[in-house]
Formats: C-alpha cells, sequence, structure tokens
C-alpha cells in the first residue's frame, strides 16, 4: 500500500442517457457526440432494429448493427470492434438488452438449471466483464439505457396501494454508479444530470441536449496529463522504482506503457552492469 498525491489525468467519457421509449436517446446521444469529434468518427451499436438509420441526415456515422443474442460477450466484440475501426465514440444504443433482451443475462439466468441464487455467481462475472469493457475502452462511450416508471407500495388507510416513484433504468441496480456523467431524458427530450461527476451540469436547469454538451466534455476530458507525457516519463525514468510508481500511478494507460517500462528497466539494468566492470578493472578489458 502506498499513498499517493491526487493527480489528474486526461480521461475519455463514459456517460449514460436513461430515459423512457420516445425521449430521444439516441438523436441526444449523437448530437452530443458530434460535439466530442465528427462524425465520421461516430460508431452507432445499435440494437434497436435500425433505429440509428433513422438520424442519417445528421452526418456519416457508422452503424453496427447487433442481433440476439445480446450477449455480454457479443457486445463486448462490437465494442472491440469499434475500437479496431478507429473510432473515437461509441454509441450503445442501448445496453437494457444486455440485461433484459433475448439472450441477455434476465433470460440466460432464467434458463439455468440448479440454484437460483447460486446461478447468479455463474453469470455476473460476464455482465461485469462487459462492464468493465466500457469502462476501460480507448473510445468514449455513450450508452443508452431504456427506463420505465417505477413503482413502490405504500400503506394507506390499512391497504397497500401503488405509488410512482419515478423512472428506472432497465439494466442491472446500480449501472448507473459506474458512469462518470448520467443524464435523464424526459418525454419531451429534456435531459437533466442526475449524476456528474465533472461538475459541468450537476444542478443545472433541464435543457435540451445540443453538440455544445460534447465540447464542454471533451475540454474537461483533455485537461490533466496526456499519454505522450506519461510515455517521456518512462523513457526519462532513472530507476525501477521510478517506473513501478508511473504504472501504479496510470493504470488506464498501462497497456501501452508496460512494454516500454520494461525496455527502460533492461536499459537501467545494462548500464550498471556496464559501470560495474569498468569500476572493477577500470579498462573493461579483464
Amino acid at each position: 500500500m502506498k499513498l499517493r498525491q491526487a493527480q489528474r489525468k486526461q480521461a475519455k467519457i463514459k456517460l449514460a442517457l436513461q430515459g423512457p421509449s420516445g425521449s430521444g436517446k439516441t438523436m441526444s446521444a449523437l448530437l452530443l457526440a458530434s460535439g466530442i469529434t465528427d462524425y465520421s468518427n461516430i460508431a452507432v451499436i445499435d440494437t434497436e432494429n435500425h433505429s440509428a438509420d433513422l438520424y442519417a441526415h445528421l452526418g456519416e456515422y457508422s452503424v453496427l448493427q447487433l442481433s440476439k443474442p445480446f450477449t455480454p460477450e457479443r457486445y463486448i466484440t462490437a465494442i472491440e470492434t469499434c475500437e479496431a475501426a478507429g473510432m473515437e465514440v461509441v454509441i450503445i444504443d442501448s445496453v437494457s438488452h444486455e440485461w433484459e433482451g433475448a439472450g441477455g443475462i434476465l433470460s440466460q439466468h432464467a434458463a439455468m438449471a440448479g440454484n437460483s441464487f447460486t446461478n447468479w455467481s455463474k453469470i455476473t462475472p460476464r455482465h461485469n466483464a462487459f462492464v468493465q469493457k466500457m469502462l476501460e475502452s480507448s473510445c468514449h462511450i455513450i450508452a443508452t439505457i431504456r427506463s420505465k416508471q417505477d413503482y413502490t407500495l405504500t400503506e394507506k388507510n390499512g391497504k397497500m396501494i401503488p405509488e410512482k416513484v419515478g423512472l428506472k433504468g432497465v439494466t442491472r441496480e446500480g449501472m448507473d454508479y459506474e458512469f462518470t456523467v448520467v443524464f435523464d431524458l424526459d418525454i419531451s427530450h429534456y435531459a437533466k444530470a442526475s449524476k456528474d461527476r465533472t461538475g459541468l451540469f450537476m444542478d443545472k436547469p433541464e435543457n435540451i441536449i445540443t453538440p455544445g454538451y460534447g465540447k464542454r466534455i471533451l475540454k474537461w476530458c483533455n485537461q490533466g496529463t496526456t499519454l505522450d507525457e506519461v510515455i517521456k516519463q518512462v523513457q526519462q525514468a532513472t530507476d525501477v522504482v521510478q517506473l513501478r510508481d508511473l504504472l501504479t500511478t496510470y493504470p488506464e494507460y498501462r497497456k501501452t506503457i508496460e512494454p516500454l517500462a520494461i525496455k527502460r528497466k533492461e536499459e537501467l539494468n545494462a548500464a550498471i552492469i556496464n559501470n560495474t566492470k569498468i569500476g572493477t578493472n577500470g579498462t573493461g578489458k579483464g
């Protein structure tokens, strides 16, 4: 265990748009994404029966049609396909099918034989792997989540009466905690932040999402230490302790910098061996 000073790094936004059918989740996602990058660098993973094609007039974005079964593994493969194509923003429209769709987590759990509680320990890691893939993706991720009216039972005059308590996302409980920003959309397409780690939108009036939202998010993401700056620190490290600290401080860059850190460690070790030989005999000839 080691304490270190908090340090802001450049980030890729992980954002969710949550709302009922007709609230404009797909179009809002596209408009927001267009503020982050050009439409040519946007990909939509479409599980909503070709709904992404309805907004082709907005720009030349790409569509990956994802059909059933909506397993976590197929979602992961779809994200990896977009990453390999060099996309900067991936819109997953929607993640609800992974949970409640044909072949999704709930249907797979229902089809499993044996103890229902025990079966969750087998299937939950698959859902977690999908969530982790979104969080660790090299792309900006915008996920849409279907929502439906949620009710609670309240006792009145000795009777249990159902009362509306707001909208609930059709996905695993607590999924919204995984995202940096969550916007709740109403049927009039107005968005309000229900979670916001950026501090840009929380407690602000409801409004319709525009490309300006994406521009503000991109500016926030670009504040902090860049990958190029971290690579330079690795190449200039003077001992193994510094290399280890860099790997710990920037886990999101580990896949890129770890091979460079290993190479730098080998260079440092070679320099130590060479200096030792020279110091022993003065000439290096024995």
